[in-house]
């Protein structure tokens, strides 16, 4: 069985970075699962660069918003998998979820949560999770803001629970929570 490490921490806090190169250090088969939607004229750029990045570096990317499952079922086993990001992936179901006039409730991403992390499991290669630690500020303003928080909260508790090895990341300084 392959290995899961979720790797955490705040805004360039050098989470992606690590992420790539621990993955690097694990297999010659690369993949890397982007959740980011392209937002904007600056976002579609910030995302290029990124690909252009991992290029050198053997990595195969799929962009996938919302099916990070079949996404990762569709990858072979053996291969390592970055899945980068957790947080977005967040933001994207509760805005699909709005769109559909549905609430997104914290036992539905503890759901999802919960069958990815199985499915991760099942794997022989790795699989590491990059996400936001988005709980060490203060409470949000509005209502939809605080139901992201405790949602990507909620998903990384479920995550890290089933996870080999916590990583938080601050300053560019991996420390070993798991």
């Amino acid at each position: 069985m392959g290995r899961i490490t979720l790797v955490t921490g705040g805004s360039r806090s050098g989470k992606s970075s690590f992420a790539q190169k621990l993955a690097e250090e694990t297999s010659e088969e690369r993949f890397y699962i982007a959740t980011a939607p392209v937002t904007d004229h600056e976002m579609a750029n910030r995302i290029e660069l990124h690909k252009k990045e991992r290029l050198a570096g053997n990595w195969q990317t799929i962009e996938e918003e919302l099916r990070l499952k079949d996404a990762l079922q569709s990858i072979p086993e053996n291969a390592v998998v970055i899945i980068d990001c957790l947080t977005l992936w967040v933001n994207n179901l509760l805005y699909d979820a709005g769109k559909r006039g549905v609430t997104l409730t914290e036992e539905d991403i503890s759901e999802k949560c919960h069958s990815l992390s199985t499915t991760a499991k099942k794997r022989t290669g790795d699989v590491i999770f990059v996400t936001n630690e988005v709980g060490m500020g203060i409470v949000p303003e509005n209502e939809i803001a605080r139901r992201f928080r405790d949602l990507t909260g909620r998903c990384n508790q479920v995550v890290a629970k089933t996870a080999d090895h916590v990583i938080l990341m601050v300053c560019g300084i991996p420390t070993t929570i798991k």
